[in-house]
């Protein structure tokens, strides 16, 4: 079994300083946060500028080429509402060190982005949803389905399409959690690879329970089959999670000092 990929979720919009780096376009508060990611094991960075409707094709041109050209090409997740964007993204993206994730299609309004992920030989991660949260895991599946089709007739191999089954929060959701856990099942049983949005799990729950929640359902979650998540890699209990899931599953050898190690991030020093 292949190690977990670590997509780390810290450059995004919604945060004030990031969001404040985005508007005067300076690079130094989007670095740091690259390096803390990178520097605590991250394979992917998620590159999140939201809709960015008015001026989304530069901000996405500009952040990806910073980004690669300080950090040896690293691979990124392109994140936002806006297509063209994307885009624009593809088309100057470096592939030297992995192919771009587009982040992210949806069996609905958003679909056609697989259709753009095999244009532009990308990978592309897919929301098993079309308008809002799946009722069951019948519907789940059969998104899953559908988008895997789409994928397949736009040229993707399946190893380029990671399919999120829609985490969902606890604090409100606390019964749905287990039909989660079966949706991945199902999916790597089918032989998909699969990805999340792990920090969903515990939105709204205080600071200190949040890291506790993630952790255990990471873990749950990777002894289902779970691929990769995007993920704060910052949060040192969670980390140490996902690096002895890897050990238990036989995905990483161990070591004394496993958790001590950075083994398979991606390295930018050069």
């Amino acid at each position: 079994m292949e190690k977990f990929m670590i997509i780390g979720e810290r450059i995004h919009c919604i945060s004030p300083s990031i969001r404040k780096a985005l508007e005067e376009k300076n690079p130094e508060p989007i670095f740091k946060r690259a390096k803390e990611q990178l520097d605590a094991g991250a394979h992917y960075i998620d590159f999140n500028i939201g809709p960015a409707e008015r001026d989304g094709e530069e901000l996405m041109t500009w952040g990806v080429q910073l980004l690669q050209s300080e950090f040896n090409n690293v691979p990124i997740a392109l994140d936002t509402a806006n297509r063209k964007a994307i885009e624009a993204g593809l088309k100057v993206y470096n592939r030297e060190n992995g192919k771009p994730i587009i982040n992210s299609a949806d069996a609905g309004g958003r679909i056609e982005l697989i259709d753009l992920a095999g244009e532009y030989q990308a990978k592309v991660i897919a929301l098993c949803a079309k308008e809002g949260i799946p009722r069951d895991n019948d519907e789940r599946m059969a998104y899953c389905q559908e988008l895997l089709e789409r994928g397949l007739m736009a040229g993707l191999e399946p190893e380029d399409m990671l399919f999120d089954p829609l985490c969902l929060v606890i604090k409100g959701m606390q019964d749905k959690q287990m039909e989660v856990l079966e949706a991945i099942k199902m999916m790597t049983e089918m032989g998909l690879l699969t990805t999340g949005g792990l920090s969903n799990v515990s939105n709204g729950c205080p600071k200190h329970v949040r890291p506790i929640l993630d952790s255990a359902f990471v873990a749950m979650a990777m002894a289902n089959g779970f691929s990769s998540a995007i993920v704060n890699p910052c949060d040192e209990e969670l980390m140490r999670t996902i690096k002895s899931c890897d050990i238990i599953r036989n995905s990483s050898l161990y070591a004394d000092s496993y958790l001590e190690l950075n083994e398979g991030g991606f390295s930018y020093n050069v």
